[in-house]
């Protein structure tokens, strides 16, 4: 049975407040920082000096997303600041097995992500090199879209893909992930769950992410797990 992890994303944080909004958080799986470039995607957010102060002060992992164009020069630097895991885009990187490695020397785990237009054929050859697999449920770029249903399909075929190679790789969703669309993610084999505006826009975050958690969890266990 897989446990279902949420990672609050502080893209819908306070950036005025991020020590205090990570204090919000203390129930979660580990944070979610997204990190854009305003090159590979068209938003601008924090980079390796802001990620690297936040490592200093949160009590709980740091999960990255690299959503930047040379993520090949700069994923092992977020690597090296001790971060849990550092999730980098295939389609931004030009050795994304070698990369993939090097993140993982530096003691950190190694995830990619996917767009949802890039096949997730595309990636099966390297699962080996991977802890984790991140399939993108809306564009990347900008936080509160809505969950893209027509993922649920290439989310199955991850976790078959995942199941047959018999490697211990976790399936992440991003995008539109709440109350409502978390049951229909985990029902097609995700089990870590990148929720932010439905947790930080939560009169109490730490509720929402225990309701999120249980919610995953029935969904992955299915009714006769009940």
């Amino acid at each position: 049975m897989r446990t279902c992890c949420i990672n609050p994303s502080i893209l819908s944080a306070d950036f005025v407040n991020l020590e205090a909004e990570l204090a919000r958080v203390s129930a979660a799986d580990a944070v979610h920082v997204d990190v854009m470039d305003n090159h590979f995607v068209p938003n601008l957010t924090i980079g390796l000096p802001v990620v690297e102060r936040i490592q200093q002060v949160s009590s709980r992992p740091l999960d990255a997303h690299l959503m930047i164009s040379e993520v090949d020069r700069w994923a092992p630097s977020f690597a090296e600041a001790g971060l849990e895991s550092v999730t980098f885009h295939l389609e931004a990187s030009a050795a994304p097995v070698k990369l993939a490695r090097e993140l993982r020397a530096r003691g950190s785990k190694a995830g990619m992500a996917l767009r949802p237009a890039t096949p997730v054929e595309s990636c099966l050859d390297m699962l080996p090199e991977l802890d984790l697999l991140l399939l993108m449920t809306v564009e990347p770029g900008f936080g509160g879209q809505e969950f893209l249903d027509i993922m649920l399909p290439k989310i199955r075929k991850a976790r078959a893909a995942v199941d047959g190679a018999g490697v211990d790789v976790a399936i992440q969703v991003d995008g539109g992930i709440n109350g409502e669309t978390i049951g229909r993610a985990a029902e097609a084999g995700a089990n870590i769950f990148v929720a932010g505006s439905a947790v930080y826009g939560a009169e109490d975050p730490n509720t929402a992410v225990e309701q999120l958690r249980e919610a995953a969890q029935r969904a992955h266990n299915g009714p006769d797990m009940e």
